[in-house]
């Protein structure tokens, strides 16, 4: 098992990750994963713990303490379920215009998504839904209709310039963030010019839900 945690550790090195941000993906304490490498606490990576953080860092589960599924009678001829990540489709619309309430987040289905691409967005499995959009003040980039995926664990803690879903007074938006550092501030902004912009805005005041990281549109 020190195996494995050295492997971890590397690879958490190369891709310039940190402990804490590997604990919440697991949605764990914060201190999980640096007690597992340099405490050993859990002896061992559970194992839906091992089947994420494979998928994550793209490698094989045997190199985290995984069992080797290779040496199974037919294993090449199955098709993992790891390969899919199916995401929840919420009854929810994020408005790109005036902005409307709607709190009903029952899942009208899933849509499944290669887990290879996913993690090549850096996206968390684990805190993603698509919604759709609604509205034209994100137009052309986002249109009435569009489904987006939208990452909840990318939010405030790690915002930068890009499109995110918003909670404004009880209402879901989606919008364009403009990050002032200097000022500490950032600008909510709408592709449509039509519509005005949000400037020097304190983020103390919005809670962002989560970052838009794909649309997919119906072709009419």
């Amino acid at each position: 098992m020190e195996g494995v945690r050295a492997v971890l550790d590397q690879l958490i090195r190369d891709r310039g990750d940190d402990y804490a941000s590997l604990s919440r993906l697991l949605g764990r304490n914060a201190a999980y994963v640096q007690q597992f490498i340099h405490r050993g606490v859990p002896k061992k990576l559970d194992e839906d713990d091992r089947r994420t953080l494979a998928e994550y860092f793209g490698v094989a589960e045997t190199l985290l303490g995984g069992p080797n599924i290779a040496l199974a009678r037919g294993a090449a001829s199955i098709k993992s379920r790891n390969d899919v990540i199916m995401v929840p489709r919420l009854a929810v619309g994020a408005s790109a215009g005036p902005g409307a309430l709607d709190a009903d987040d029952t899942p009208l289905g899933q849509i499944g998504f290669e887990t290879r691409w996913l993690r090549q967005l850096s996206a968390n499995p684990k805190a993603l839904s698509v919604i759709q959009v609604s509205g034209d003040s994100m137009s052309p980039t986002l249109v009435g209709g569009d489904d987006i995926l939208v990452d909840r664990a990318d939010g405030a803690e790690r915002i930068r310039d890009g499109i995110y879903v918003l909670r404004v007074d009880d209402s879901l938006i989606v919008k364009r963030l403009a990050i002032n550092p200097m000022q500490l501030s950032f600008s909510v902004r709408s592709d449509n010019p039509a519509y005005p912009d949000w400037n020097d805005v304190n983020p103390a005041n919005i809670d962002i839900v989560g970052r838009v990281i794909w649309t997919g549109r119906r072709i009419k």
